[in-house]
């Protein structure tokens, strides 16, 4: 798959399932993924082994909420359980610095971002499971999804997870274009437009404007998912990339996938066999056809203006590309994706696949309708939105750093990675350390009241004296680093106090 399955020991996956494999001599069947796979089997059971003994234990004395993270002395486990008795358990290597470097919840959340994607394009684990009981179909989708997944945090040779220097950021959240009311109506006809046009059936479509959502008709989960894939393969920065735009460091990498292709994995033939390996990078092999949705570079804009790639093959006795499709969260229901990109602006209609009977061609005619009658209003709309466009830095504020997060609507918003790289090392470690305490906090809350919504306020003095603070109240949190020297604890919440009644309208107020 193009990635070393030998140097990079100190980062372990598996998904496991605990139905699975229960009686001697056939171990083997509980594992579908490993990462890496050249490891000795012995070595796969023992830490899957490990992974279930810890299970086991901790239900006894939580059976609703089994462990999703222990703390050893050398390596950190994290745990996450997408759907019954399928588990995911993450094992990095602890460095010999005195402040951790990863922070738990960040980790998980790499978990159920991977699971989330995959049941959008491929279903459940466990329907793929029942549909093929042996496991080889769902071990070659898992092992071609998960590996192309990883890729994106290949930098040279080594993996770069989410760590202390991404605490600014956060995962499985969309960011939002603040545009207005003028704008806010245009894009709101376009919308009911692209909707109208395509079927006569009800259909669903985002709006993004750069990597920031401009409008959504789906639901919460499916918005962060559709939105997620977006800014990783469709967006224009994406498209001219090749790499996704999350993290700081990676900001602009294109050589990182060329590492990636050629540093290939020596395995052995066994874990080829029993991953699907051997032959995955064509895609296909004689038992199945494998799509790889997160593939890069497999994405171009077509004369149309439509986004086009080859990655669900042709239509049957065609040559014409199938266009792909994914699955709703909400309605379960099928959808082709037709994504339309207009400069910085890119739509993504959503139609249902039972809706167009006569398969390619009537997708053709749908989004040739939709030109038809959205054309204008696009051009419109995202010469509109360029006007107000204020770049990279329009949501910087000078002298913070910050990020804001409403956990009820799924929405972040934070300091341009740009500014964030200025932080000192200390402070970002302290602000790791401060989201970690907020983190078990908010947890050992919820075990205590599912109702009841904590109310918390932290500050931390960095060994570089920088104030780091954490503010969370009613569904949003607030994280803000301040590194001027010599400001008193009374000057800092006095930023923060400004801060929130200038850009929160007042949400973390203590007044």
């Amino acid at each position: 798959m193009g990635l070393s399955s030998n140097s990079n020991e100190s980062i372990q996956l598996c998904i496991f399932d605990l139905r699975r494999g229960q009686h001697e001599g056939q171990e083997l069947d509980k594992i579908l993924f490993f990462f890496p796979s050249g490891l000795p089997f012995s070595k796969q059971l023992s830490v899957i082994g490990l992974s279930e003994g810890l299970i086991t234990f901790t239900r006894i004395f939580s059976p609703e909420a089994a462990c999703d993270s222990i703390e050893a002395e050398r390596h950190s486990h994290v745990f996450h359980e997408p759907e019954p008795d399928i588990w995911m358990v993450m094992v990095v290597e602890k460095n010999n610095d005195s402040e951790p470097i990863w922070r738990d919840d960040a980790l998980r959340k790499v978990l159920k971002e991977i699971h989330s994607l995959f049941v959008m394009f491929h279903g459940s684990v466990r329907a793929m499971l029942e549909k093929e009981p042996g496991g080889g179909l769902v071990r070659r989708h898992l092992y071609s999804f998960i590996m192309d997944y990883l890729r994106d945090f290949l930098v040279g040779k080594k993996f770069l997870l989410p760590s202390f220097r991404d605490c600014l950021r956060e995962r499985g959240t969309v960011q939002m274009l603040t545009i207005t009311r003028e704008a806010a109506l245009e894009v709101q006809s376009l919308v009911r437009v692209l909707e109208s046009s395509a079927v006569n059936t009800p259909c669903y479509s985002l709006v993004l404007f750069q990597d920031l959502l401009v409008s959504t008709t789906l639901s919460p989960d499916d918005t962060i998912n559709l939105f997620t894939y977006a800014v990783l393969r469709l967006t224009p920065r994406a498209l001219s990339s090749g790499t996704s735009s999350w993290s700081y460091l990676r900001k602009g990498n294109i050589a990182s996938n060329v590492v990636a292709e050629t540093n290939v994995a020596s395995q052995n033939s066994t874990s080829e066999s029993f991953y699907g390996s051997s032959d995955i990078s064509h895609g296909d092999d004689n038992n199945y056809h494998v799509v790889r949705p997160l593939q890069s570079d497999k994405w171009s804009k077509g004369k149309d203006g439509y986004l086009v790639t080859d990655l669900w093959g042709a239509e049957v006795g065609t040559w014409v590309f199938a266009t792909p499709t994914v699955l709703l969260q909400q309605t379960g229901e099928r959808m082709y994706l037709c994504a339309y990109q207009h400069r910085s602006l890119t739509l993504m209609l959503l139609i249902p696949i039972s809706s167009i009977p006569n398969g390619e061609q009537g997708v053709s005619a749908a989004k040739q309708q939709v030109l038809e009658n959205a054309s204008l209003k696009i051009l419109k709309i995202e010469e509109k939105l360029s006007k107000g466009w204020g770049g990279e830095n329009a949501y910087h504020v000078s002298g913070y750093r910050y990020l804001l997060v409403d956990g009820d609507r799924n929405v972040s918003r934070a300091s341009p990675a740009t500014k964030v790289t200025t932080l000192a090392k200390e402070s970002l470690l302290a602000m790791n350390k401060l989201r970690q305490e907020v983190e078990l906090e908010k947890s050992r809350a919820k075990l205590d009241d599912h109702s009841c919504e904590k109310d918390l306020e932290v500050c931390i003095r960095a060994k570089n004296n920088a104030w780091v603070i954490s503010r969370v109240t009613r569904g949003k949190e607030l994280y803000m680093v301040l590194e001027k020297a010599n400001e008193t604890l009374l000057y800092a919440s006095d930023a923060v106090e400004k801060f929130s009644n200038r850009y929160c309208d007042g949400t973390f107020s203590l007044d």
